[in-house]
């Protein structure tokens, strides 16, 4: 871990610890961090500085209200990035932004994923994973995140072959539920 990351985590665990100087420094300095990445997400479809603030506001709010939320034992800046992340989307749906209002050159730039994103996703489906039944863990596991045809995954599942895409769709459906509660601030 950098040591950005290690001050950073330092700073959450006090902050849901009930130090709110901790607090304080976490949000000041997490401010900062999400205003360059707004301002660079924003600026490259035409958007301004006032939107990317209102962005930085948003997700601190949501940072602030979610931090019990955090798991200390995994790192923090995917945490803070996926929440970011999660708030450029809503923000780009309220205002009907879409790819078509990019300009070609910069189209690649605003959906790019962070230097976090594999690691982050990959965490984040883990973790909701485990909270759904073993068969359908397992489906998912094989199908989505292996490549496994749906044969394959059911030998290793032990599973039939229906009820491998049978766990695979209803999981998915479970895990976007599981998402949307998450999301929602």
């Amino acid at each position: 871990m950098t040591t950005a990351e290690n001050e950073l985590k330092a700073l959450m665990v006090a902050s849901q610890d009930g130090d709110a100087v901790a607090h304080r420094a976490l949000l000041e300095r997490l401010s900062r961090h999400l205003r360059a990445y707004y301002k660079n997400k924003l600026t490259k479809i035409g958007r301004g500085a006032a939107e990317a603030e209102d962005l930085v506001q948003e997700a601190v709010l949501a940072i602030h209200i979610h931090r019990h939320t955090y798991d200390p034992a995994e790192p923090l800046t995917p945490w803070v990035h996926a929440i970011a992340r999660y708030k450029l989307i809503d923000f780009l749906r309220r205002t009907r932004s879409s790819r078509a209002d990019v300009p070609i050159d910069h189209a690649d730039d605003i959906t790019a994923h962070d230097d976090h994103g594999g690691a982050e996703s990959n965490l984040d489906v883990r973790r909701l994973l485990k909270l759904l039944p073993a068969n359908m863990q397992c489906a998912i596991e094989a199908v989505k995140l292996d490549g496994l045809s749906t044969a394959e995954a059911a030998r290793r599942c032990g599973l039939s072959e229906s009820g491998v895409k049978v766990s695979v769709h209803r999981g998915l459906k479970a895990l976007a539920a599981l998402i949307a509660r998450r999301v929602e601030p």
